[in-house]
């Protein structure tokens, strides 16, 4: 198996050195960051911790779609910035993959905060991902190449394309969860409140859902770099 990693990135520059290392301590064979307009030292950060820099215009399923046309790897994890791989990713994802009916997956995650309630939303997470089928983003996705391009990669929308992309997936085959742990920045859970930001993000998938256009929905999730 051969592990290609790609970074989405915008305005990273206290984070994605950390997640280009982990991807190389993770086994990946190439690291990709797509850089979507950044006016921080981000490049210049991602270059020195060894990825191949790629720009784009900004958005994260456009960015991760330009990366994995980008790779070689017959296997694509998408990982983002504020995220760090396992040391045994490779060999977590790899195992995963064994089973011919598991068409990709994600991870386990480990919040970088201290509460029971984040001990609660990382299980609830892993269950979504698991039982449900519906792993977000920030869980480390990861698909066998051939049912990404079968698929037609991330649809291009400001957001919920990674649940979109689970969906299309999941006609394919079955989606894992591998035990990780993914460790996740929990910046965006302290910006908003853990409480606010889990419920907001329920929120948006009921709309979704029940057919509000990710375009409307995306005006109530700001960017991390935003105030």
């Amino acid at each position: 198996m051969e592990m290609s990693v790609i970074v989405p990135a915008v305005n990273e520059e206290s984070r994605v050195a950390g997640a280009v290392s982990s991807a190389w301590a993770a086994g990946a064979v190439e690291v990709i960051v797509v850089d979507g307009g950044s006016c921080d030292e981000t490049c210049r950060l991602a270059v020195e911790a060894g990825a191949r820099l790629i720009s784009s215009r900004p958005g994260r399923a456009l960015q991760q779609n330009v990366g994995a046309r980008a790779t070689r790897g017959d296997v694509l994890l998408f990982l983002h910035a504020d995220c760090r791989l396992p040391v045994d990713a490779g060999k977590q994802v790899e195992e995963a993959l064994d089973d011919t009916s598991v068409v990709g997956g994600a991870f386990c995650q480990a919040i970088d905060a201290r509460g029971r309630l984040f001990r609660w939303l990382e299980r609830g997470n892993a269950w979504r991902a698991g039982r449900r089928q519906v792993p977000y983003g920030d869980q480390g996705v990861f698909v066998r190449r051939n049912c990404f391009e079968a698929v037609g990669g991330f649809p291009e929308v400001p957001l919920m394309d990674d649940v979109m992309l689970a969906r299309k997936l999941r006609r394919v085959g079955r989606l894992a969860v591998v035990r990780g742990p993914l460790q996740v920045d929990a910046r965006r859970w302290r910006q908003r409140g853990l409480i606010r930001q889990t419920l907001l993000n329920w929120c948006l998938l009921v709309a979704w859902t029940c057919g509000v256009s990710p375009d409307r929905l995306a005006e109530f999730y700001r960017r991390h770099d935003r105030k």
